[in-house]
């Protein structure tokens, strides 16, 4: 039987500046800041993830801030838009505070949903969406009352170099369900309350470049690590070439590379970001995986200090 996910597990971009990144994600649009810690493959540059109180799986985008990095261009082989869903009724609200910020924001409508669609500091595209689906928030941050905080991902949408094969690789490998079509798009479903809606373009993107303002993968979910296990087989046997299951520490990861360019990550859901932190205090701390405590002091010299702080007004590059 073909393994089906739940959807989106997190989404990972690339940044600069590591306190502007704070200030958009936590001051701007209310999300906790649920843990502070490095790339483990880069570890001279901050992994900062963002999301629920708890850090829940469908609530989760990350960065890597690289102080000074060049800016991206969005294109074939990405997420075009990290689409946010809030509850109903909550769209008056972040009109006004986008306002508020001096931001810019078009409306778009796909599939009988509208959408207001923006820009981070960086330049990456995101978008918001009422929906009575998914849980509540129960964070509040910055002038963001829970009632009207983001819930987590409503999903995203894929820009692809190959579309049909991203289709293929969403519905057969993701175990997705194809429901719709409008103007252009064809919308898949996963079985998830968050992060259970992908819109997929049609017409080929093209290639786009990474760098700051851009996603570098996307990840989906996985529910546990026998499940995991179960998932690099279905990846492998459906002709693409997962890596080895990598230890994220707050998640196991498996990543391939699917044929519309972009790249996938199978993630579990387990054990979550209060593996190495007390729930009530996560993100309060650099936390750093065992093999790399003792170059603590090195490492904290080297990365910029942030804080996550309310923020008034304009903040950083086009905040």
């Amino acid at each position: 039987m073909t393994l089906q996910t739940a959807g989106i597990h997190h989404i990972t971009a690339f940044a600069g500046d590591p306190q502007a990144n704070v200030d958009f994600y936590a001051g701007v649009l209310g999300l906790r800041l649920v843990k502070k810690t490095i790339n483990f493959d880069a570890p001279d540059v901050y992994h900062l993830y963002f999301g629920s109180e708890q850090g829940d799986p469908g609530t989760i985008i990350t960065f890597f801030p690289f102080p000074g990095a060049r800016r991206g261009r969005i294109g074939g082989g990405q997420v075009g838009f990290t689409t946010y869903v809030i509850p109903v009724g909550a769209m008056d609200f972040w009109i006004e505070r986008l306002k508020g910020f001096g931001m810019s924001f078009t409306r778009s409508e796909r599939f009988g949903e509208r959408y207001i669609q923006f820009k981070d500091n960086e330049g990456l595209q995101l978008e918001l969406v009422e929906r009575e689906q998914g849980p509540a928030a129960t964070w509040s941050f910055g002038g963001v009352p829970a009632d009207k905080a983001v819930k987590g991902f409503g999903g995203a949408v894929l820009y692809s170099v190959n579309p049909e094969r991203t289709a293929y690789a969403l519905e057969h490998v993701l175990g997705m369900e194809r429901i719709g079509e409008f103007n252009g798009f064809v919308r898949f479903r996963a079985s998830g309350e968050l992060g259970n809606l992908i819109d997929l373009p049609m017409a080929a993107a093209p290639w786009g470049a990474g760098g700051a303002g851009t996603v570098h993968h996307i990840a989906w979910r996985a529910a546990d690590f026998e499940q995991h296990e179960l998932w690099r087989t279905q990846v492998s046997g459906s002709g693409f070439q997962p890596t080895p299951v990598v230890d994220r520490q707050y998640f196991n990861a498996v990543y391939f590379r699917e044929e519309g360019g972009i790249l996938f990550e199978i993630a579990t859901d387990p054990p979550g970001f209060a593996v190495d932190e007390a729930a009530e205090t996560l993100g309060g701390k650099l936390m750093l995986p065992a093999w790399f405590e003792e170059r603590r002091a090195e490492l904290e010299n080297n990365l910029l200090p942030i804080t996550v702080r309310e923020v008034g007004g304009r903040t950083g590059d086009g905040v």
